[in-house]
């Protein structure tokens, strides 16, 4: 049912008009990967390549990620990559605040929703700020935080460690945490779905007892 649901979203996608991105657009980027990924990874927004394949980081930035991912035993097919806006903003402008709120709730919410991940990696400020608003990446990236009963890892973007390569040992670094961190996800995961136990009669309070209170 998720695929179903997923593969619907992103139809949606391809023919959306809800905001001015959609005039400027060559492709729509839905998004891409397994419905039931236990990791969702969330770009800024499509750049030039993207634009013209209409698929998430296939670019410089792409390349760098399916490295990135190697280094933590994870493939480009075991993750699903999605970005905040699904059209690119001209020029590479930054996604202006009607338009994440428009793409958001149209879609990318949905298809978490969809997908219910243990982990969420936001890759770069603006992805982090849907779940960690008023945070600084530098300070936190890495850190994973509970929101709504996911771990949100805040990490840099790819880019960042392009065109700033002292960066690039700390988002490397980061990479190589996330399977401990979805070990962690997991086994919380599995606790919080865990129905309780049902007490257990002891010698002096029989079976009976228990039932009157």
């Amino acid at each position: 049912m998720s695929a179903e649901t997923i593969q619907r979203i992103a139809q949606e996608v391809r023919s959306c008009t809800l905001c001015g991105l959609a005039a400027g657009r060559t492709c729509a980027v839905p998004g891409e990967g397994p419905a039931d990924a236990k990791i969702v990874l969330i770009g800024e927004g499509p750049g030039y390549h993207e634009d013209r394949q209409g698929r998430p980081f296939v670019g410089a930035s792409g390349q760098l990620l399916d490295d990135l991912l190697s280094m933590a035993g994870l493939a480009r097919a075991d993750v699903f990559i999605a970005n905040v806006v699904k059209c690119r903003p001209p020029n590479n402008r930054d996604p202006q605040p009607d338009e994440v709120a428009t793409c958001t709730e149209a879609y990318l919410f949905r298809q978490i929703a969809a997908i219910d991940p243990p982990v969420i990696v936001t890759l770069g400020r603006f992805s982090m700020g849907l779940f960690l608003p008023g945070e600084r990446i530098t300070r936190i990236h890495g850190q994973p935080r509970t929101v709504g009963g996911r771990l949100i890892v805040p990490m840099m973007h790819p880019a960042a460690a392009l065109h700033q390569p002292q960066n690039r040992p700390l988002i490397e670094a980061d990479f190589r945490r996330l399977p401990a961190i979805l070990a962690r996800a997991e086994a919380e995961h599995a606790v919080a779905r865990t129905p309780p136990a049902p007490p257990t009669p002891t010698a002096d309070r029989p079976l009976e007892q228990l039932s009157m209170f």
